[in-house]
């Protein structure tokens, strides 16, 4: 009789991060976890949505995901997809390409290069190349066509098309919101290192004609109950992104809920 330890028989099992703008809750999601657990069994699978079209928001939470800590293998599938590289009518559906890149810390990441996808991530990047797969043929290629190749090059299958240079993808936008939170914090593309306002100063703060009054301060818990700081947040790693937090409110709310890729101002 052979005994066979459980880690042994185990099948590899994958963390993926799938980020989309389908929608919260929208089917969308549904039909391409669908499509990818059938490819994947073992895998576990958790999505994210960002606003429609927002490449920013993408490329925000590729790098927060990318290098926070994570299980080994975790992979990073996106399609925020607005096919604004050609304003003209598009033939078949086509729109911007899908693309692959390996980081520093191993992290694989697949998404489609439009706009800010992969500028939080670029400076961590490896590799970079195009994924042979179909770019047009499909309204919804993240289902049709785009699993099938992620699916592939997981499991060791050779997907990857020409090498591209980095240098193509454009810098992270200097001042603008990267994301509003659930409590209303605004978290900025101002990186902790950037900001160069001495913690107790008060500062005006404009973001589209709307303007407050924040303390800077060096930690989010560091003001009074009902008042507004700017002070590094909970995203960014080693050189955190800026947040204005209204301590017990809503800083989106004081803001008049301004919408992400808004410039922020500081005076």
């Amino acid at each position: 009789m052979v005994w066979y330890f459980a880690e042994d028989c185990m099948p590899s099992q994958r963390f993926i991060h799938l980020i989309a703008d389908y929608g919260l809750g929208d089917p969308s999601f549904g039909e391409v976890i669908q499509r990818l657990t059938n490819l994947l069994p073992e895998a576990t699978i958790h999505p994210t949505s960002v606003p429609a079209f927002d490449t920013l928001a993408t490329g925000f939470w590729i790098y927060q995901y990318a290098f926070g800590e994570h299980p080994k293998g975790m992979a990073i599938f996106a399609n925020t997809a607005p096919r604004k590289d050609n304003k003209q009518p598009r033939r078949d559906n086509e729109g911007e390409g899908l693309m692959y890149a390996l980081l520093e810390n191993g992290v694989e990441v697949m998404a489609v290069n439009s706009g800010y996808c992969f500028s939080f991530v670029r400076p961590q990047m490896k590799k970079f190349h195009a994924v042979l797969v179909r770019n047009k043929g499909s309204q919804f290629r993240s289902r049709d066509f785009y699993p099938q190749v992620f699916a592939k090059h997981l499991n060791g299958g050779n997907v990857l098309g020409k090498s591209v240079d980095p240098s193509v993808i454009p810098d992270i936008p200097k001042h603008q919101i990267a994301w509003v939170d659930g409590y209303g914090n605004i978290k900025t593309t101002v990186r902790q290192s950037a900001l160069k306002i001495k913690p107790g100063t008060k500062v005006k703060v404009a973001i589209n004609g709307v303007k407050r009054t924040a303390l800077v301060v060096g930690g989010v818990f560091s003001v009074a109950e009902g008042e507004l700081s700017l002070s590094p947040g909970s995203s960014g790693h080693g050189d955190r992104f800026c947040e204005l937090i209204l301590r017990g409110g809503s800083a989106a709310l004081l803001f008049d809920y301004p919408k992400i890729g808004s410039v922020v101002k500081f005076s």
